[in-house]
């Protein structure tokens, strides 16, 4: 599979899911890729064995291995359609956004949202991702780093644009509310996961949502 670049606000997340559903007409294997990714994010990679994906799927090991490589092969393109998927919804959250303080705000609504409605069934994907794969899964270590890298592009970028048109204090470093948002937001959407209570991330917003308006917004 062509590797995914994972630019959050441009058109590529609509692109990846058209493709996905487009491909050579391909609707087996988006259920696959849907169903897959929903799996690896509750249970995790290595929790997830071959019987599992058949089982959630509905397919037999021959049926699966049609449209996937390997077992490595299909959680590459799960966390890309899994990614792909959050694109989209930072996408149009941003679209009618103007101004900087309000389009980083959008973005922290998206995980607000993502509390009762998650994107994906499991919680944040490249959060799961990051702390499962370690030097025993170097090519999904990587990939979730390609996906985080271009995240902390979009932030800096948005803050940068801030800076640049008297929206946010020019006193501002763009990587340090970078850092800032989104150690906040990740750090949060795991303690309420790890305690099945929303209102540490709840609290994480709330004050993300002080933070900007009162220390960033001219």
């Amino acid at each position: 599979m062509k590797r995914i670049i994972h630019d959050w606000d441009d058109e590529s997340a609509i692109k990846i899911l058209k493709n996905f559903k487009m491909s050579k007409g391909e609707e087996t294997k988006e259920k696959i890729l849907q169903q897959a990714a929903e799996l690896f994010n509750q249970q995790g990679y290595a929790g997830s064995s071959i019987s599992d994906i058949m089982r959630v799927t509905g397919l037999q090991k021959g049926g699966i291995y049609n449209h996937f490589k390997s077992k490595d092969d299909l959680a590459l393109q799960a966390f890309d359609f899994a990614i792909a998927k959050l694109k989209r919804h930072y996408r149009t959250a941003i679209r009618s956004k103007h101004h900087a303080v309000e389009r980083l705000q959008a973005i922290i609504d998206v995980f607000r949202s993502n509390i009762d409605n998650p994107i994906i069934k499991g919680g944040c994907p490249l959060l799961n991702t990051a702390i499962e794969s370690d030097d025993a899964h170097p090519a999904l270590r990587e990939r979730a780093q390609q996906a985080m890298n271009s995240w902390r592009d979009l932030f800096r970028r948005i803050t940068q644009r801030g800076i640049e048109k008297d929206e946010i204090r020019p006193t501002i470093d763009a990587d340090e509310v970078t850092t800032i948002i989104i150690s906040t937001l990740e750090g949060a959407m795991m303690m309420s996961k790890l305690y099945g209570d929303s209102i540490h991330l709840e609290r994480a917003i709330n004050h993300l949502t002080n933070y900007i308006e009162s220390q960033l917004r001219i």
